[in-house]
């Protein structure tokens, strides 16, 4: 809802008055524009799931990752909404001659065919197949792949979204979460490409995050090492080694689960710094922390794996 602050009679300013005025009113929109898009959790988690996915479409297809995302992000509410959880579809592509499966839901008119996948990561290959195979999007590769703002417009302009304000949107998500970094990507890592989204309930798979070259997700109520393994597409057996843990171990909620075998050392920012022990730690817990493997964990502060750990210990992690 708009607000009237004041009343401004600008016909009887001069020159300098009205630019000042125009230069008042331009700040105060950006202000309100900049009050209304904040940080969230959610989306940011969303950008760290399926970022190298982006990436690899762009890579593959000359589509702005940027632009991937933010549509992902406003067109899936980041992965959360009905179509997306129940059609792995992130981007509100229609049927329009689709022949595989698909959900009905409303949206412009009552029940609109909507295309469905086994997964996101079909959602996102198709999202850059429909853009590239479609003639009324066919001038937006004449942008450069930088310009996410010649393109959130040119995707308005070329009828994808009804919404007035959708190119602000997009460009609103990109600039608030530097998504524009990802537009000058040369690579990306295939390990969280390939596994952004392999499950049919998609919504309900483990966020992976990366942290001292490696993989990690932290565990939910009723996990186990079998039922990890299966998301993620790696031997249950193997995750348990790597965790340095007994396969039938039971899981505790939010603990750390590495998902490759682990560093000898902690990250390189940890360089001249030490752990100090608290409260209901061990040696375990501590290396599971930083990512390091237990056994390196004793060599590197001398100790005997009998050692008993007291609080206020100084441990080296690296």
């Amino acid at each position: 809802m708009a607000v009237k602050l004041f009343s401004i009679n600008f016909a009887g300013m001069n020159r300098i008055g009205r630019a000042m005025v125009l230069y008042l009113a331009l700040v105060l929109s950006l202000s309100t524009q900049a009050q209304e898009m904040k940080w969230n959790a959610r989306f940011q988690t969303y950008i760290d799931q399926y970022r190298d996915l982006a990436i690899e479409q762009m890579l593959k297809y000359k589509i702005p990752a940027s632009i991937t995302l933010a549509q992902g992000i406003f067109e899936s509410g980041a992965g959360k909404s009905q179509l997306a959880t129940r059609g792995n579809n992130h981007f509100g592509i229609k049927c329009h001659g689709w022949q595989g499966r698909t959900v009905h839901f409303d949206d412009d008119a009552s029940q609109e065919c909507f295309r469905a996948y086994n997964d996101a990561r079909e959602s996102y290959e198709d999202h850059s197949r429909f853009l590239v195979r479609n003639k009324r999007y066919s001038r937006l590769f004449s942008l450069a792949q930088t310009d996410y703002k010649g393109w959130a417009h040119g995707l308005k302009s070329c009828g994808y979204a009804t919404n007035p304000n959708y190119a602000n949107k997009l460009i609103g998500l990109i600039e608030l979460y530097k998504l524009y970094n990802y537009d000058h990507a040369k690579s990306y890592d295939k390990f969280m490409a390939s596994n952004a989204g392999h499950h049919q309930y998609d919504a309900l798979l483990h966020p992976i995050h990366i942290y001292n070259k490696n993989y990690f997700l932290q565990a939910r109520k009723g996990d186990t090492f079998e039922s990890i393994g299966k998301e993620i597409g790696i031997s249950g057996k193997k995750i348990a080694k790597y965790n340095e843990r007994d396969y039938r171990d039971r899981l505790e909620e939010n603990e750390i689960i590495w998902l490759k075998k682990k560093q000898k050392k902690a990250d390189k920012a940890y360089e001249g710094r030490r752990h100090l022990v608290k409260a209901g730690e061990s040696m375990y817990t501590i290396a599971q922390y930083y990512g390091i493997r237990l056994k390196s964990l004793y060599k590197m502060n001398h100790l005997k794996p009998d050692y008993q750990l007291r609080i206020g210990d100084e441990l080296r992690v690296r």
